[in-house]
């Protein structure tokens, strides 16, 4: 937090992201907002500028919720939508604890969660996807956010010679665990809207090539901006998992992981993104970020908004994940120039 006496009384401008990845990351996803949260703070201390409301740059936990669950697990507890004590006690997929290995690793922290509110709170990212490099924009400038539902589905069947027990005799728990994939991907193919389905790990028991699977354990990743649309979709699930249980002999059980609205993200903000762009001759694009994000968790605290540039390929969570250097430049000085304005600009509530 970077204040002086002169506005240490004013709630201030935050900007943040998170340093947590995936597995087999690449280096830019969440590292590149806060790097440049941090760059924007210095560069405006060295030019003599004093804004009349205090900086500050957030560093959050476990946005990706790959170990722990659910995602935006920092943000979420800050915000007041988990409680602390839920989240310190969550148990990861290798069964230790979260608040045992923030201590461990030196990141227990003192403060209560929701210490800081801030005035504002503005995020830069990459875009994670295809479409600001496809159409040859330097930068994003995001109005909204998509709905998110993770569930987890456990179908036990019964585990069988592979050999010797004939097709129509099986309760095959691999095969009724395909057919979920497959209706997932069909449905959402044919809709001819945003929804995304996406089931992202599966395992069977007891995971033998000749034995029938007893069991199949799977995630399930739906999104869609609209909360009616992410809805039916949910419904369409439960209703095809029902229809399964009883054509293929098994038993279905539900787990929910995780569940966000869709986010409206500030409309003066994302003006003034909009704004600095023009202003610096680039061209920017009003978009709907596919990805969750922890400006997703700060909305409830304050108004906010995203930045988005531009990634190679569209490719994210992966090695090669790339943004050259420039359009990294281009949007830390948007940054720059959006936080120089909310600073000595009056926005309160949600526009």
């Amino acid at each position: 937090i970077w204040q002086v006496p002169e506005n240490a009384g004013n709630a201030p401008i935050l900007i943040g992201s998170h340093i947590d990845t995936v597995i087999d990351a690449g280096i830019y996803d969440g590292c590149y907002g806060v790097l440049a949260g941090l760059e924007v703070m210095e560069t405006l201390k060295g030019s003599g500028y004093v804004p009349s409301r205090p900086l500050a740059v957030a560093a959050f936990t476990n946005e990706e919720g790959v170990r722990y669950s659910p995602d935006m697990m920092g943000s979420l507890v800050h915000a007041g939508g988990v409680g602390i004590e839920e989240a310190l006690a969550a148990v990861g997929t290798d069964g230790s604890v979260l608040g045992e290995e923030l201590a461990r690793i030196g990141y227990a922290g003192d403060e209560e969660p929701g210490f800081l509110k801030p005035h504002v709170y503005l995020e830069l990212h990459i875009e994670q996807g295809p479409v600001l490099e496809r159409e040859g924009v330097p930068i994003g400038a995001v109005e909204n956010l998509q709905g998110i539902s993770w569930q987890r589905i456990t179908i036990d069947g019964i585990a069988n010679h592979a050999g010797t027990t004939p097709m129509s005799m099986r309760n095959d728990a691999g095969h009724a665990a395909a057919r979920v994939v497959a209706f997932l991907h069909d449905r959402a193919k044919a809709s001819n809207t945003p929804t995304v389905a996406t089931v992202g790990t599966m395992r069977f028991e007891p995971n033998a090539i000749n034995v029938i699977p007893s069991r199949a354990v799977f995630t399930v990743d739906l999104r869609d901006p609209f909360e009616h649309r992410l809805q039916a979709e949910e419904a369409a699930l439960a209703a095809f998992l029902e229809d399964l249980a009883a054509a293929d002999g098994v038993t279905v059980s539900v787990e929910r992981l995780a569940r966000f609205e869709p986010v409206i993200f500030d409309s003066r903000i994302v003006e003034l993104i909009e704004a600095a762009a023009r202003n610096r001759g680039m061209v920017s694009k009003r978009m709907t970020s596919g990805a969750g994000h922890d400006a997703q968790m700060m909305a409830r605290l304050a108004p906010a908004a995203m930045i988005f540039v531009p990634s190679a390929g569209g490719i994210s969570h992966n090695p090669r994940e790339r943004t050259e250097d420039s359009e990294l430049v281009a949007g830390a000085n948007i940054l720059l120039d959006v936080v120089a304005r909310l600073a000595d600009q009056e926005i309160s509530g949600n526009g």
